[in-house]
């Protein structure tokens, strides 16, 4: 039963006035991080990827999560939901097995018995562990080596389904990208292949960043263009891996140190000359000529024009899960006179941070809403977008950019991109203006959309 405490703590949730601490200011707001940590709210909008996603991506490679039922529930349905239950297997960890202290015995031979039950046998097997096996230090040595004595033909990789880790140290989505790449194992070096490493999404084979390595006679190689789990051991051949997400860059440290991978980091951006730098840096790096990208950029400027003039002065809300770089992406929209009126974000990268203090001093009304802060959930159901400065009806037409600003706003014009969607550069730009267009244009089904897990994954909803 709920003592009087807990129903008081319940209402002032729901309380309007409890909405000045999830709403703020560019003007007021601080950086990196515009509100408080504190107990959080995970919204309908479920595009982002999770590990299960991420881990997908290695071919002919099996999942075992181990963790109890609780747990097992969240990650069945996204591997249902995408039609991947044929790749995914489950161990139940019960109180028994907490209590008797034979945590090791049931991995070992449970993993064993899903490899005999299974209708193939799968080239690699990642295991994924929980929080309990770190509360119970349990000893993980001893499992994977008895495991690959037992079935050399397999590669064994230790994953984590850690939620406690996401405060402190790397978090569950930077590890996982690290151990996306753990089994490739020295090899001698290909010096005309290259790799693009830690992006989910596939970059668009348009983008001048995949052009650019093809052109100079360079294999371009990443996740999505493995047939088979031998390609996949074969990226370790690149002698220079390309990374743009940072959530990956710990990834790249790692294959540094471990095969002597060199890596390029080529933040992502939507300032024209920060990108046209980032492909100085990559002709650098392939020792060759810069390639003239004037027509490739003079095409975003004219998307970016032909977009402004359809969508004019209608209100225009960006939220964090679309790009990694947003405050770039808000600053490029409002350098061109485009109508934003608010950012759903709970923190900012530290290279946002020119970007932030530009937006600050120019834009200083532009609102911040968080999206992880329980009052927003009350917010949703309000019959008005009750912003400080910003008042408008959920009648009126908004455009949102990604699923978790058109949940907030309750719009059905929004573009459906998550993640940054593969679209880099010059390019990017231009194709996510013609995504521009055709939300502004045309509604979309927001409720149904926004629940499917892993924007650009199969979906079977």
């Amino acid at each position: 039963m709920l003592s009087q405490e807990d129903i008081k703590l319940l209402k002032r949730v729901g309380e309007s006035d409890n909405l000045k601490s999830v709403k703020t200011t560019m003007a007021k707001a601080h950086f990196p991080a515009p509100f408080h940590e504190g107990l959080e709210y995970s919204s309908p909008a479920r595009g982002t990827w999770n590990i299960v996603h991420t881990g997908m991506l290695i071919p002919e490679s099996h999942q075992i999560f181990v963790c109890a039922l609780g747990c097992l529930r969240g990650v069945v349905l996204t591997a249902a939901e995408m039609n991947a239950l044929d790749r995914y297997s489950s161990i139940q960890i019960r109180e028994e097995n907490v209590l008797d202290g034979g945590m090791e015995e049931l991995m070992i031979e449970g993993v064993t018995d899903i490899i005999h039950k299974l209708r193939y046998r799968p080239k690699a097997i990642l295991i994924f562990i929980s929080c309990q096996h770190f509360f119970l230090a349990y000893d993980q040595n001893l499992v994977f080596s008895v495991l690959r004595e037992r079935f050399p033909e397999i590669r064994f990789t230790d994953c984590y389904m850690i939620p406690t880790l996401r405060k402190s140290g790397l978090t569950p989505d930077q590890k996982m990208r690290i151990q996306l790449y753990s089994m490739w194992e020295p090899q001698p070096f290909d010096s005309k292949q290259v790799n693009l490493i830690g992006s989910n999404l596939q970059t668009s084979p348009s983008s001048e960043l995949v052009r650019m390595v093809e052109e100079a006679g360079y294999e371009f190689r990443d996740l999505y263009r493995c047939r088979d789990f031998e390609d996949y051991l074969n990226m370790a051949k690149a002698p220079l891996n390309l990374v743009y997400e940072p959530a990956a860059l710990m990834a790249a440290e790692d294959l540094k140190k471990r095969l002597g991978q060199d890596y390029l980091y080529l933040t992502f951006s939507y300032d024209f000359e920060e990108l046209e730098q980032n492909y100085e840096r990559l002709a650098e790096k392939l020792q060759i000529r810069k390639p003239d990208f004037a027509a490739e950029r003079d095409r975003a400027v004219q998307a970016i024009e032909h977009a402004k003039e359809l969508i004019g002065k209608t209100p225009i809300a960006v939220d964090y899960t679309f790009t990694f770089r947003i405050l770039s992406f808000v600053r490029l929209l409002l350098e061109y006179g485009f109508h934003v009126t608010e950012i759903y974000a709970d923190a900012f990268l530290p290279e946002d941070q020119e970007n932030f203090e530009w937006i600050r001093k120019t834009y200083p009304d532009i609102v911040i809403s968080s999206t992880n802060r329980p009052a927003m959930r009350f917010l949703h159901d309000s019959e008005t977008c009750r912003n400080p400065g910003v008042e408008f009806s959920k009648s009126q037409k908004i455009l949102a950019i990604g699923q978790k600003a058109a949940y907030f706003t309750a719009t059905d014009h929004f573009v459906n991109v998550a993640e940054s969607g593969g679209y880099y550069g010059f390019d990017g730009i231009a194709r996510i203006m013609e995504l521009m267009e055709d939300a502004f244009l045309h509604k979309k089904d927001r409720r149904t959309v926004i629940q499917r897990k892993g924007y650009g994954c199969e979906s079977c909803l």
